[in-house]
């Protein structure tokens, strides 16, 4: 049985679980939302942490889970019980022997652009040329040199990705209070890889917006299609994802005219399903069967009436 855990409304979820519905696979929602009636026993053993959750729904013994898929961001409306129980099983998922697909440790590497580019770099994949900094002579000698250049936030809170036009260039003397993270304009077209494993599904992105995620506002256009990448770049998406430790990873890439692919990040806790419903990939079920996958090593069970899963 698999686990899913997240608010019961979320996109990626719903066809997760859907997916599953499809191929048989017996699993289980655990909803962020629904767990003002819920209480969470954490023993520690010997052999690792055990989990029981008891909801009003049933009771489940989060060990005997083959894997979790977890879009874990707490409940919508954080009170009471849902909060504390919310927050015990996030530390849950660090710390069990369950496979999880979106352990918080593993968010880690985006809350900083910059470290993640130079994880990325070092797993095989080029990024671009970078200058964090709030000195603004400094950015107008990075535009000078590189022609083009953009801006985006250095955490891994999501910003607009802008051009430093005159205009913008004209207000730089505002970064001295907020480090910025500049890089040089990669020319090419927009690919958006989702790792499940060892399974790959690209993603090419077509729009004249600078930063194809607000199209729509901007007023542009944004068409999605399957698409097929070299195999030596699947490979190196692959070892990205592993060495961030994410067994979903959903990556930015640009392939330029002449093929060199330039990667600009990694999302940890990707929202597959736009990309998933404008191209249909099947990239829900790819996650489903992932997690339905035999355990190695024994189950542990409860002593009691409480082992059986709901």
């Amino acid at each position: 049985m698999i686990g899913l855990l997240g608010r019961g409304d979320d996109p990626c979820l719903e066809r997760v679980r859907d997916a599953a519905d499809d191929r048989g696979i017996p699993h289980v929602l655990i909803d962020e939302d629904a767990l003002s009636d819920a209480s969470l026993r954490l023993d520690l053993g010997v052999d690792g942490v055990r989990g029981v959750l008891r909801t009003g729904a049933g009771v489940v013994d989060l060990d005997l889970l083959t894997g979790l898929y977890a879009r874990a961001l707490g409940p919508a409306e954080p009170t009471g019980a849902a909060r504390e129980v919310s927050a015990l099983l996030h530390e849950w998922l660090d710390v069990t022997e369950v496979l999880v697909m979106g352990r918080p440790a593993s968010m880690f590497s985006n809350s900083s652009k910059p470290h993640q580019a130079r994880l990325i770099a070092a797993a095989g994949l080029a990024v671009p040329t970078t200058l964090v900094t709030n000195d603004p002579e400094a950015v107008r000698e990075f535009r000078s040199r590189h022609g083009r250049i953009i801006f985006k936030s250095i955490s891994g809170i999501r910003s607009i990705v802008r051009e430093v036009d005159d205009a913008a260039l004209a207000r730089m003397d505002r970064i001295r209070d907020l480090p910025t993270q500049f890089q040089a304009r990669v020319e090419g077209t927009d690919v958006r890889v989702h790792v499940v494993g060892e399974s790959v599904f690209p993603t090419r992105i077509t729009s004249t917006a600078l930063d194809y995620r607000y199209a729509a506002r901007d007023g542009l256009a944004c068409d999605l299609e399957p698409w097929v990448l070299a195999p030596d770049v699947e490979q190196a998406c692959i070892s990205v994802a592993s060495a961030l430790a994410l067994p979903l990873a959903g990556i930015d890439l640009r392939v330029g005219e002449d093929g060199t692919v330039t990667c600009f990040e990694v999302n940890p806790m990707p929202a597959f399903s736009y990309y998933e419903s404008n191209t249909g990939q099947p990239i829900a079920a790819a996650v489903a069967a992932f997690l339905d996958r035999p355990r190695t090593g024994a189950a542990r069970h409860t002593d009691d009436d409480e082992s059986e899963v709901a």
